[in-house]
């Protein structure tokens, strides 16, 4: 929910309010010349209205029907109102309430984002060590090789150096491994 809606529903809740003071006065209204009327009738049983005064009352009585007829249409209208906003506010809490439990699960997630990369970083890892410790064990068995064929040639040259230029014979272990073609003197 963005910030622009919470003045929006404070305006409906304000609106929302003064329609049900609107609605309790003249409720009140009502039923107090509703009273009027019925202690009226009913207190005053020698009240027999004359002919010309008949013709005024009823044409009173007319107006005041009329103004109730408006009134009650009034207060019909203000309660389709106050229901229609009391649905909108139940929706809007609603609203709220999902919103308010998406954030707190956006959150919980966010928190635990740094504990799953580092778990998933670990879980990538280690195959990437185990290939590097492999490739230090193969390099340290190479260097071995290469110093014992160096050990060997420089032996071999010493004893050969008077008689000619003789190749150095690779064991079949350094062969299997990797082919290595010396060049040919014709």
């Amino acid at each position: 929910m963005s910030q622009s809606d919470t003045p929006n529903i404070q305006a409906i809740s304000t609106e929302v309010s003064q329609l049900r003071q609107e609605l309790q006065l003249r409720d009140q209204l009502v039923q107090q010349l509703s009273q009027e009327l019925f202690r009226l009738v009913k207190g005053n049983t020698s009240f027999i209205p004359q002919r010309s005064e008949t013709q005024c009352d009823l044409s009173q009585l007319e107006a005041l029907r009329e103004q109730l007829q408006a009134v009650e249409q009034q207060v019909t209208f203000y309660q389709e109102q106050i229901t229609s906003r009391d649905s909108e506010i139940y929706q809007l809490r609603q609203s709220v309430q999902e919103l308010t439990d998406r954030s707190r699960m956006l959150e919980q997630v966010v928190q635990e984002l740094p504990q799953i990369y580092r778990r998933k970083f670990e879980e990538r890892m280690t195959p990437v060590r185990d290939k590097v410790a492999m490739l230090q064990r193969e390099n340290r068995q190479l260097q071995a090789e290469l110093q014992s064929v160096s050990y060997r040639l420089a032996l071999k040259t010493r004893h050969a150096s008077h008689s000619g230029i003789d190749l150095p014979n690779f064991s079949s272990s350094i062969s299997g491994q990797s082919s290595i073609s010396a060049p040919q003197n014709a």
